[in-house]
């Protein structure tokens, strides 16, 4: 068996308030927007990478309104967040140079949804060979870039919001 080192995952792993609040109106109430990976605030919207990404670079995008359900959010708040995802999948592709994005949103738990309280959009760069033998065989997905590494990278990006 091969091991694969990650140590700065631990962090994560031992979390103890993972499992409380929201993870969306609590990043809202923070004060450090680096440590809670932040990248930027709408009137309606925030803006912020992934603490558990499938790729560096991968984003959510939440409405500010607790609300689990699409069809409930006002026009103004959906337009909001339909806009904030158009910029920054353009700045994803313009700074992070990826093959491709994945765009997309899991509601209720049964669709994929980590989070099933909260609606929010996930932005997610691909490259060509992200996806090989280490998901596929062994059940390992290569992160090539630290989280703070990936926020200091696209944070003056998200500025203009």
């Amino acid at each position: 068996m091969k091991h694969i080192w990650a140590p700065w995952r631990m962090s994560y792993i031992d979390d103890e308030t993972k499992g409380e609040g929201c993870i969306f109106c609590d990043k809202l109430k923070g004060t450090d927007r680096r440590s809670d990976l932040v990248l930027a605030e709408t009137r309606h919207s925030l803006i912020m990478l992934n603490k558990y990404p499938y790729n560096n670079g991968h984003l959510l995008l939440a409405p500010k309104r607790h609300e689990k359900q699409l069809s409930v959010l006002p026009a103004a708040e959906y337009g909001d967040l339909c806009e904030a995802v158009r910029k920054s999948a353009e700045i994803i592709v313009n700074v992070l140079n990826p093959g491709g994005i994945n765009i997309g949103m899991n509601l209720g738990r049964c669709a994929g949804a980590g989070v099933e309280d909260h609606l929010h959009w996930h932005v997610v760069p691909r490259w060509d060979g992200d996806t090989n033998f280490m998901p596929v065989i062994g059940e390992v997905r290569v992160i090539p870039q630290h989280l703070l590494e990936s926020y200091d990278r696209l944070r003056p990006y998200f500025e203009a919001f």
